[in-house]
């Protein structure tokens, strides 16, 4: 999935799929995106799909959809409504004391919408498809289709439809676009953050994370920082220590200044010492100052030091495929955590299809009193969801369970309840 062509000095990594540069400004920091000629195509795509599919149906077809798209829309609307009072709530008066203003304050809020799209999307598809089937129900139209000869899935095909266009859409949103709305959501906050600390602290000291280390045991190599500065992207009070097989130290580079060079693609040490040791009795064999000491082999980045200690549902996809990259290249145990958050993140693209299997049976079944029994109904189904989700969680953290099977659990949980319903249906 491509993520757009770059037209500037640094790559687009992190823009949602289908989406292109058109400036930059202050230097890495700031950036917006248009749409380019993937994302028309996919559109493009997108709009013969859906003449396609209106083209096949027929009266009670359209009727159907008509009925169901009207409520979705209103769920969609008041659920991300409710969120965006949250950030409201939370977030506002945050940025507010930081300095934000007009512009930063309504870019912050665009940039955080769309997360909130993919996280109320099942969720609206359910209490949705519950309101509107169990009204036609309650008002025998599904009857009189069925008695006319219509059979049950030929009636509830648009639906499907929906539902597997819906499953696209997640993907889209949680590969692409929530990655890129979390993180440029985080960089906003941290710029405004690492601004006002400006104004009060040394410039060095703005956006500080003290005590940095980072163990490169692929490389054999060991970093430690006394703080690193997210403002400047510097790093003071460096020592790199470079190990052999054995976990022995053989060199170290300890230097008053450090950052990683994008352009040369390595480290630059400045106002430093370069230490050579013996591995048998660890005896100090050279010491070389230096005011400046450029390291290529050195590829070790920042930002990749700094996600280490970050939860896994504060990182986006991207983040969590680079972290989960390295720490299974240490055999780290921190792993599984951040792998069942991706394989979490990939396997809700069926969830749509899963909703609705299970709205169906539940829509046409026991709901002609009271709409509200079937969002009662939801709301503990998405209960059950969470109880399997952290439970297979747990089992995973522990290792008793493979991280993508436990990502997978509380969908194969639901699918199967799913199935259990249309049986007793039919």
């Amino acid at each position: 999935m491509g993520h757009g062509r770059e037209t500037g000095t640094r790559e687009t990594r992190g823009a949602p799929a289908g989406f292109q540069p058109i400036c930059w400004a202050g230097g890495e920091r700031e950036r917006r995106f248009v749409p380019d000629g993937d994302a028309f195509a996919g559109l493009g795509f997108a709009s013969a799909l859906g003449a396609a599919l209106l083209g096949t149906l027929n009266t009670f077809d359209r009727h159907l959809l008509r009925e169901w798209l009207q409520i979705l829309g209103l769920v969609l609307a008041a659920t991300c409504g409710l969120l965006v009072v949250q950030v409201l709530y939370d977030d506002f008066r945050s940025l507010r004391e930081l300095g934000a203003r007009g512009v930063v304050l309504w870019e912050y809020l665009g940039v955080t919408l769309p997360s909130f799209l993919a996280l109320v999307l099942p969720l609206a598809l359910l209490i949705s498809l519950l309101y509107t089937l169990g009204k036609l129900h309650r008002a025998n139209e599904l009857t009189a289709m069925r008695a006319a000869g219509v059979g049950f899935m030929r009636l509830t095909a648009p639906v499907w439809a929906v539902g597997v266009l819906c499953c696209g859409l997640s993907w889209w949103l949680n590969t692409s676009v929530v990655p890129w709305s979390v993180e440029r959501s985080r960089e906003l906050k941290d710029e405004l953050r690492f601004n006002h600390e400006a104004r009060v602290l040394p410039a060095d000291r703005a956006g500080a994370a003290y005590g940095v280390a980072f163990d490169n045991q692929q490389a054999r190599r060991l970093w430690f920082f006394n703080r690193f500065s997210r403002f400047t992207r510097h790093a003071y009070g460096v020592s790199v220590s470079q190990l052999d097989t054995g976990r022995h130290e053989t060199s170290r580079i300890v230097a008053a200044e450090a950052w990683y060079d994008a352009k040369k693609r390595g480290w630059q040490f400045r106002n430093g010492r370069e230490l050579s040791f013996a591995v048998a009795n660890g005896e100090l064999l050279a010491d070389r100052p230096f005011s400046d000491n450029f390291v290529a082999e050195y590829q070790e980045k920042p930002e990749l030091m700094l996600l280490i200690d970050q939860r896994p549902i504060d990182l986006s996809l991207y983040q969590l495929q680079e972290l989960i990259s390295y720490l299974e290249g240490e055999h780290n145990p921190k792993v599984v955590n951040y792998a069942v958050r991706y394989w979490g993140l990939i396997a809700d693209t069926l969830g749509p299809l899963i909703v609705i299997a299970i709205a169906i049976p539940f829509a046409v079944t026991g709901v002609r009193v009271n709409p509200a029994v079937g969002v009662s109904k939801s709301i503990g189904l998405f209960f059950l969801y969470y109880v399997l989700a952290n439970l297979a969680s747990s089992l995973a953290t522990k290792g008793l369970m493979d991280p993508a099977f436990a990502a997978w659990l509380p969908n194969a949980g639901l699918a199967l309840l799913a199935l259990w319903f249309f049986v007793r249906l039919r």
